[in-house]
């Protein structure tokens, strides 16, 4: 499966201030783009920390560049939530796009029997945690062979952790946000060796920030 890990941060890496609220960082161009990466792709990924923050439905997308890229319907979307945390009435579970929610084994049985009312179709993929590669084992089992990873922290260090990033897609707005606690683009533990390496592929204006586009070997 191929991982392209999308997203936006300030000038000092942070995906959001300290209350870990919506902060506007790019603007209707970069939104665009967005829209046409989640149009190529069969699925858009997020943790539960940005549903539980920002309520997504994740059902933007461009139609027409969707049709271009020889696509039908509307992409599905998955949420990574080990206790299955993802409110019942979330966003995420309305519309018309698959949701396909990863707990598990330590997700309550009640919570994922609700969330599977909603509509979810989910997959336990781990014993206390989501696993990674079972997950990608599943979605692959139902269609998904490109996903879109937005986020947030740490679900993208588990995956860059577990080697599973094919390209990273980051815009760069113009403002500073700080905080010591505010999420970066890529949080849990950290590496302190052995760190993933980028190639750097090309470099944007867009907005007033700059998109950096770069492969992951």
């Amino acid at each position: 499966m191929y991982v392209h890990v999308n997203a936006a941060v300030s000038v000092d890496g942070k995906l959001s201030s300290r209350r870990r609220e919506q902060v506007r960082i790019s603007g209707e161009a970069d939104f665009a783009r967005m829209e046409r990466v989640r149009a190529v792709s069969d699925a858009v990924m997020v943790g539960v920390g940005t549903v539980l923050a920002d309520d997504p439905s994740l059902l933007r997308h461009d139609e027409r560049h969707r049709r271009d890229h020889g696509k039908t319907g509307v992409p599905a979307r998955v949420v990574a939530d080990s206790r299955a945390r993802t409110p019942p009435d979330a966003d995420v579970l309305d519309g018309p796009a698959t949701t396909h929610l990863l707990v598990s084994e330590m997700a309550p049985a009640e919570r994922v029997s609700a969330l599977a009312d909603r509509g979810a179709v989910v997959h336990t993929v781990g014993e206390e945690r989501v696993s990674l590669p079972d997950a990608l084992d599943a979605l692959a089992g139902e269609g998904v062979e490109r996903l879109m990873v937005e986020g947030g922290g740490e679900l993208l260090f588990s995956f860059f952790e577990a080697e599973l990033v094919d390209e990273l897609t980051l815009y760069v707005g113009s403002l500073v946000i700080g905080g010591r606690d505010a999420p970066t683009l890529v949080d849990g533990e950290g590496f302190t060796e052995s760190f993933p390496a980028l190639q750097l592929r090309d470099v944007e204006r867009l907005d007033d920030g700059v998109v950096l586009s770069y492969d992951v070997p």
